[in-house]
C-alpha cells in the first residue's frame, strides 16, 4: 500500500452522497463565515474517512477467524445462540466488537464459507456497547456455514447515532475469509458467534476488520 492510498484511502458507494451533502454545506456555512466554512470542512473531512474503505491483508486460513470489524473488543463469553435464528438451544462463545464514529465501518465475514440466511431485525438504537443493544437494536443476522461445517453467525448492530445498516451479501453466497459483506453507518457493533474455536483476543483489545485473528481451531 502506498503513502498516498494511506492518507486519501477509496471510500465506501454509500459515502459519495454523504460527502457531497458535506461539502455543499461548507460552501454555504463559508459564505456567512469564514469559521463556520472552517468548521464545515472538518465535518467533511470526517465524512470523508468514516467511510473508508481501505484493503486489507487477508490471511486466507480456515483455521482461524479474522475478525469482522474495526473497533474495540468488548465482549469475550460463552452464550445461547441468537434466538432469532433458532440456535437459543445451541452453545456458542460470542465476541463483540464496538465501532465508534473514528473507525471504518465496512464489515467483513471472519471466514470464508456459504451464506446459509440472512436475516433483519428492525429495532431502537440505544448505544452499541450495552448488553441490551443485541436484543433490542436495529440489526442483521449473516449465518454462515464455514470449510469444517461449523456455524458462525454475524450481527450487524446499529447504535446510538446509527440509523441504517447496509447489507452487500445474498443467501447462498459463497464467501471468500474477509470478503466484504456490509456496513453500517455512523457508530455501531458487531457481534460473532461461532463453535469449535477457541478465543485469540481479550476485552480492551483493538480489532481490524479482515486482519486482527479473533480465534482458531
Amino acid at each position: 500500500m502506498n503513502m498516498f492510498s494511506k492518507i486519501f484511502p477509496k471510500i465506501h458507494a454509500e459515502g459519495y452522497k454523504f460527502l457531497v451533502i458535506a461539502g455543499i454545506i461548507t460552501i454555504i456555512f463559508y459564505i456567512f463565515s469564514s469559521f463556520l466554512g472552517l468548521i464545515g470542512l472538518v465535518l467533511t473531512i470526517w465524512v470523508y474517512y468514516f467511510f473508508r474503505d481501505p484493503d486489507r491483508i487477508i490471511i486466507n486460513d480456515d483455521n482461524y477467524l479474522v475478525s469482522p470489524a474495526d473497533g474495540e473488543v468488548i465482549k469475550v463469553e460463552e452464550v445461547d445462540g441468537p434466538k432469532e435464528l433458532g440456535l437459543e438451544n445451541k452453545k456458542f462463545k460470542k465476541i463483540s466488537i464496538f465501532m465508534n464514529v473514528f473507525d471504518c465501518h465496512v464489515n467483513r465475514t471472519p471466514c470464508g464459507g456459504k451464506i446459509e440466511e440472512i436475516l433483519y431485525k428492525p429495532g431502537k438504537f440505544v448505544n452499541a456497547s450495552l448488553d441490551k443493544a443485541s436484543e433490542d437494536n436495529e440489526r442483521n443476522y449473516y449465518k454462515i456455514k464455514d470449510s469444517h461445517g461449523n456455524d458462525v453467525v454475524v450481527v450487524q448492530i446499529a447504535g446510538l447515532v446509527a440509523r441504517r445498516i447496509v447489507c452487500e451479501s445474498s443467501k447462498d453466497q459463497d464467501l471468500k475469509q474477509g470478503d466484504r459483506i456490509g456496513m453500517i453507518r455512523f457508530g455501531s457493533r458487531a457481534d460473532v458467534y461461532y463453535e469449535n474455536y477457541e478465543p485469540l483476543v481479550q476485552i480492551g483489545q483493538t480489532s481490524i476488520a479482515g486482519e486482527t485473528l479473533l480465534a482458531k481451531k
